[in-house]
């Protein structure tokens, strides 16, 4: 089942952190980035995970969300059609 990621990272990531995981976007905030969007299984939250360890940075939180059954659309409309 794919699940929906919230990534907390302190300080801002280069965009290159996100290449590979087209469906995850970044949103920077004061002292920290927030990541979020889905990955498929938890091979792809390690290797995302690993990527931010070979880029330095300093994971503060994680939080996973289960997809709402019954409800698809694009990315644009990912927050919606998960829950939280």
């Amino acid at each position: 089942m794919v699940a929906y990621y919230e990534i907390r990272v302190a300080g801002m990531l280069p965009s290159e952190v996100l290449q590979d995981f087209e469906l995850l976007s970044a949103a920077p905030a004061p002292v920290e980035t927030v990541l979020h969007g889905p990955l498929p299984d938890q091979a792809a939250l390690a290797a995302f995970l690993a990527r931010l360890e070979n880029f330095g940075a300093n994971v503060i939180e994680i939080r996973r969300f289960r997809e709402r059954r019954g409800q698809s659309g694009g990315r644009s409309d990912a927050r919606a059609r998960w829950g939280g």
